[in-house]
This record gives structure tokens, sequence and C-alpha cells, in this order.
């Protein structure tokens, strides 16, 4: 099979994350600035969120732009992704809500772990689908930036029982390690088209 059908799919399933998330942002009645103070912690969220999206779908067209062929294996990885991507509206929608506050900080943590692990494990996936010696095996080598990203985002998960200001803290540096387009990928891609 290729993989053409797996990435309409799954773009379809981000937009409409994104999507709900900004239906999320209620107007203001007020036609002040002052009314649009109030809805600042859900902006802030969904800014964040919005973020995170896009990195998951930056790295999932990187992967399968370098995937010729799928099985059913990734498939059922990359639904796994896209489950855990789905959460991501309602955390972020009582993250806002609440004004960051532990019980919703938690949820959030625990969305974006399950998230990171399930992005890894669909790598995992297509490598052992495609082989060893690829060039995303190269490219990805031993899973270093992921690796970083598990503890960081593990680390936050267990802070934010008692620390939810600095656990949020964690994901959102954690997202700018990843905000910068990961180019493992494209690099190897050109170096082998060089060649």
């Amino acid at each position: 099979m290729t993989t053409n059908r797996l990435e309409a799919f799954s773009d379809g399933v981000l937009a409409i994350v994104i999507t709900v998330m900004v239906l999320e942002l209620k107007v203001p009645e007020g036609v002040t600035f002052e009314s649009l103070k109030p809805l600042f912690p859900k902006f802030l969220s969904y800014l964040f969120s919005f973020i995170y999206v896009g990195i998951y779908w930056n790295n999932h067209h990187h992967l399968f732009q370098a995937t010729e062929k799928t099985n059913g294996n990734i498939l059922l990885s990359n639904l796994h992704l896209l489950f855990w991507l789905s959460l991501i509206p309602f955390t972020t929608g009582w993250l806002g809500e609440s004004n960051f506050s532990k019980n919703p900080t938690t949820l959030y943590c625990f969305i974006l772990l399950m998230s990171a692990v399930s992005f890894l494990l669909l790598e995992k996936s297509v490598i052992r689908f495609i082989g060893k010696e690829t060039k995303i095996a190269t490219a990805l080598g031993k899973y270093k930036k992921e690796k970083i990203s598990l503890l960081l985002y593990s680390f936050s998960f267990l802070l934010s029982f008692f620390l939810p200001a600095i656990s949020i803290i964690i994901v959102y540096a954690c997202a700018i390690l990843w905000i910068i387009p990961d180019k493992r990928i494209e690099k190897i891609m050109h170096q082998n088209n060089d060649i």
C-alpha cells in the first residue's frame, strides 16, 4: 500500500483538531480590548497547542515524505498517534478555562507525553517495515531528540501534581526543541540525491 491515503486521512484529522481548538475561543461580549483580557489563558493554551499540532504535522510529513509504502502495523500506529492528538482540543479547552490549574495541567501533560510516545512508536513501525539500513533509519539514528522529549514530558507530567506552572514551562520548552523543523530526514535525503 502507498502512503497517500494515510497522509490524506492524517491531514484531515489534524485540520479538524485545529478547527475544534479554535472554536473554543469564544467572542467576548464587550467591544474593548479590556474584554479580551479574560480570554488570555484560553488563547495561550490554544497558541501552544496549535504549535504542538503543527509540529506533529510537520514531522509526520517529513516521515512519510521519505516512506513510499505502508502496512497494517504502520496504519495502526498512525491511528494510535491520531487518537492522542485528537484529545488535545479537550485538554486545551480545560487548561484555558481553568487558568492552568493542577488537574487540567496534569491531563494536558499526560496527553502530550502519550502523543510523543505514539509518534516514536510510529517511527519505529516505519523503520521495522522498511528496514534498518534505509535513509529514514539512518536519519533518525538513535532517536536522541525523541528520547530527550520523552524525558521532559515524563518529568513535566510527574511535576504537574505538585508544581503545575513549572510543568507547563517544561512542556513549552520541549515545543521549542521541536519548533525548528527536524532536518534529519531532509538532510539524509539530500545527501543521497547528491551522490
